[in-house]
């Protein structure tokens, strides 16, 4: 009983963060398809081989000049545990809003920009992944394909990321 009151609790936050979020940028990951609030987005760009940083976490590719902004580089592939890539013409870097900071995540293609209704967002199951589930919004269901929507402030500014709480004095 007490499992489906949390079950039931989760997915009614689940509704509530949603509802103010509809439109999401659709990335992939390897065969994963994600997405992020599009709100949060700056801008695309082609990868380009950032500047390493000597003692940088290895999801930290380094960091780009951004017409005149220093902006830190995250490879998700990486930070998500999943196999390297090469890097091709699909390879492109999300250009990131957080708050005051700018960073840049690297990805293997963006796809489209989606709209959401709350009917079609699922509650993320209870399980272990290298993402945290207090990082995950929802799992949005749109005919054939279900896109896992990340909250990307949550987790470009978690301490593991070493980011933005880093900037806030």
């Amino acid at each position: 009983m007490e499992h489906q009151t949390q079950v039931a609790a989760k997915a009614a936050a689940t509704q509530g963060v949603i509802t103010s979020i509809r439109e999401f940028l659709a990335f992939k990951l390897g065969s994963e398809e994600y997405g992020i609030d599009i709100l949060r987005v700056q801008e695309i760009r082609s990868y380009e081989e950032p500047t390493r940083m000597a003692n940088a976490p290895a999801f930290i590719k380094g960091v780009i000049n951004l017409r005149g902004v220093i902006v830190p580089i995250v490879d998700m592939r990486i930070k998500f545990g999943l196999s390297e890539l090469k890097y091709d013409n699909f390879t492109v870097v999300i250009v990131l809003n957080i708050g005051s900071q700018v960073v840049g995540m690297v990805v293997d293609g963006v796809s489209d920009v989606i709209t959401l209704t709350p009917e079609q967002l699922r509650p993320v199951p209870e399980i272990t992944s290298a993402i945290g589930s207090d990082h995950l919004l929802a799992i949005g269901s749109l005919e054939n394909r279900m896109l896992i929507l990340l909250d990307i402030e949550k987790l470009m500014s978690s301490a593991d990321m070493g980011l933005i709480s880093q900037t806030v004095q």
